[in-house]
């Protein structure tokens, strides 16, 4: 293998995330010999090249892929087709589809390489991690490389740093931090480090009019979200998390508000709640504190919970700004200084990078495929 290696790249989402990452690629490709993009697919339709030795083009896939009347490929039909080559085949993909998610073991098992943002895939059905873990290189020498970076962190590498603590025989003895652009942005501006803040409600409104949240916030307000990347962290580090509901996980939404039929309705109802949220900001600054909503994983005891939190003014956590991440690492060689990683972790340019950036080492790695 080297750089003679034929790469033939196929990517599933080509909306929000994909676009971004689309726009990256025809910067990073050329820079490759023997890499084409062979197939593009979103949920109505799909494109690919008529045989093996074309390519898609990267400067009007968005036309082409407009134009084309191929229906999607189900992941059965899409194995099968990766079968009529002898090229090593990338597979990113770039939804949130369970469905796509479910087929990971197979497509690994037939030496095809995943990268990945899907969070579904590694926070759900704990035998579904199982399975996709154990059909990858290198627990399955004969396995497809895998890559999820952006699962957790976005552009973030919280998943690259946990592998290379984990690899290089460090002791990961908890993890913490704010895991969800959306809710720092939320609570640096209802309780800032120096004092007063919005009201909750008037915060919340500003972050869904930024496009901070989902189109309807209790998707973010919900803590699942969150809890999904504590899953994915936790097995990684050894834990056999069963999913989401295994331990934990505060929602922000009001009882009253969770049957509400639109984002919109929420969003209007949800002032006469200010004052539920405006008592917890309060019982935390008497103290001197700031409320903050983290995730926290505890090795030792098995511990895994997401919700509020107070933190010292002093803390990096209670420092952030805008709508950055912030990730500590606490193990045996940083001790009592953990190892933190902080940015922006939402955003499609910044998850697409985290994506981009999976793509090049995967390159690299089917090419000294061993």
């Amino acid at each position: 293998m080297g750089k003679d290696t034929q790469v033939s790249i196929a990517i599933i989402g080509t909306g929000g995330v994909g676009r971004c990452f689309l726009q990256q690629c025809s910067q990073i490709l050329p820079q490759y010999s023997n890499v084409s993009l062979v197939f593009l697919s979103r949920s109505n339709r799909s494109l690919r090249v008529p045989t093996w030795n074309h390519a898609l083009s990267l400067d009007t896939w968005e036309k082409d892929l407009a134009a084309s009347t191929e229906p999607a490929l189900s992941p059965q039909e899409l194995l099968a087709w990766f079968a009529t080559t002898k090229n090593e085949i990338i597979l990113v993909d770039n939804t949130s589809s369970p469905d796509i998610a479910a087929f990971y073991p197979k497509f690994l098992g037939d030496k095809i390489t995943v990268v990945t943002p899907n969070k579904k895939a590694f926070s759900s059905d704990l035998d579904l991690w199982i399975k996709i873990v154990g059909n990858a290189y290198p627990n399955n020498p004969d396995g497809g490389f895998l890559y999820h970076e952006a699962s957790v962190g976005a552009g973030l590498p919280i998943i690259s740093t946990l592998k290379d603590l984990l690899e290089t025989g460090d002791e990961v003895q908890k993890i913490e931090g704010v895991f969800s652009g959306t809710m720092s942005f939320l609570f640096n501006n209802f309780a800032p480090v120096g004092g007063k803040g919005g009201k909750w409600s008037d915060e919340v409104t500003k972050a869904k009019n930024a496009g901070y949240t989902e189109p309807d916030p209790r998707d973010d307000l919900n803590g699942v979200d969150v809890a999904r990347k504590l899953v994915i962290l936790a097995r990684m580090v050894g834990l056999q998390i069963e999913s989401t509901s295994a331990f934990p996980v505060q929602s922000l939404i009001p009882t009253q508000l969770e049957s509400c039929s639109s984002g919109n309705e929420f969003i209007e109802k949800l002032p006469a709640f200010d004052d539920e949220m405006e008592k917890v900001k309060t019982k935390a600054e008497e103290k001197g504190k700031v409320v903050r909503f983290v995730g926290s994983i505890d090795v030792a005891s098995k511990a895994v919970e997401v919700g509020l939190k107070e933190f010292d003014k002093g803390h990096a956590i209670a420092g952030l700004k805008g709508s950055d991440n912030i990730i500590s690492f606490y193990t045996k060689r940083y001790g009592s200084n953990p190892l933190i990683v902080q940015g922006a972790g939402a955003g499609g340019e910044v998850t697409a990078m985290g994506v981009s950036a999976d793509l090049i080492k995967a390159i690299k790695d089917v090419r000294g495929w061993k």
